[in-house]
């Protein structure tokens, strides 16, 4: 074995330390995507209550018994008052508290989980109650299996398309005009799929192509600037956090309340959790609700432009450091 040989051998890591690294790497992904859901259960999951006041807090009090913090309760004055707070997104549901017979009204595009939960409470509380799908999934798609399993193609999408444009394509300004290209079609493609094709989704196509669009751009952005400026190790760093925190804590399987406290904000600050939302906000609620989910994917957006303009700056600079030094020595 020659000496270049007997040093490569030196510089690997020993098997140990390998077998090491890869069990941590399965544990930290099992953890990921699997205590999000084994800790899901409602906390502070914004509800509206319509009736005479003693009755209202009743129904808080039972609320409260059966899961202390899994609610926040609103009064409304009657069920139209209460309708309109589903549809604006300000509530997931509503109890209708009638004397004749009363009245639970969810909303299951805008969570199927918190309306099955919803549903099962109503007939602890009162048999007699009756159950309103105010806003229904699509009859293609009643259980919102489309749009959870998005979830993960929103993500890889970006990671995909950041790893392939850093590896094929060596200019860094054609690197950005490809992911924002892909970003497009990528969109309007899954949204064909998931509108046309599996039925998941309904409202504007071009404005569901344009939230994925948003969010695939907003990954593909983030991690071409941060390969840019610190090389490999950033690619890996930012898709490991879009992989790892973004998808399992983005909420599309059930909702946001539904995660453990502190995580489920962090999820909404992140590209997968703000276009989940702003996708089931656009498609099923007229755009009620998506303000702030497109505020967040227009900053990862802008982040993911700054990154790479200061990664053309730092190029910029190590392309004239050279040719200074020649001119020196030519000097």
């Amino acid at each position: 074995m020659t000496t270049e040989a007997h040093a490569a051998e030196r510089r690997r890591p020993p098997l140990i330390a390998v077998i090491v690294l890869l069990t941590a790497v399965l544990t930290v992904f099992l953890i990921a995507f699997a205590w999000p859901s084994a800790r899901s259960e409602p906390r502070n999951v914004p509800i509206a209550v319509s009736g005479p006041t003693p009755a209202v807090e009743q129904v808080k009090t039972q609320l409260g018994q059966a899961m202390p913090g899994g609610f926040e309760i609103t009064a409304v004055p009657d069920r139209q008052a209460a309708v309109q707070r589903i549809e604006d997104r300000d509530a997931y549901g509503a109890i209708v508290l009638d004397s004749a017979q009363p009245e639970v009204l969810t909303a299951s595009a805008g969570g199927p989980v918190v309306a099955q939960l919803l549903t099962q409470l109503s007939a602890r509380m009162d048999s007699r109650a009756k159950v309103t799908d105010i806003v229904p999934l699509p009859k293609d798609d009643p259980r919102g299996a489309g749009l959870a399993a998005g979830a993960l193609p929103l993500v890889l999408g970006g990671i995909i398309a950041a790893g392939a444009l850093t590896q094929l394509v060596r200019s860094g300004p054609k690197r950005m005009v490809g992911a924002i290209v892909f970003s497009i079609t990528g969109g309007l493609a899954l949204a064909a799929v998931l509108q046309y094709w599996l039925g998941s989704f309904e409202g504007s196509y071009l404005g569901n192509a344009g939230v994925i669009a948003m969010s695939i751009g907003a990954i593909s952005l983030t991690l071409l600037g941060l390969e840019w400026l610190i090389g490999t190790a950033g690619l890996a760093l930012g898709g490991a956090t879009m992989m790892l925190l973004g998808n399992p804590l983005s909420g599309m399987t059930s909702a946001p309340e539904m995660l453990p406290n502190g995580w489920s904000t962090l999820g909404q600050l992140l590209p997968p959790g703000a276009a989940g939302t702003a996708l089931r906000s656009v498609s099923f609620f007229d755009g009620a609700g998506a303000a702030r989910p497109l505020v967040v994917l227009a900053c990862w957006l802008l982040l993911g432009v700054v990154l790479c303009g200061l990664g053309a700056m730092r190029s910029r600079g190590r392309a004239v450091q050279p040719r200074h030094e020649a001119s020196a020595v030519a000097a």
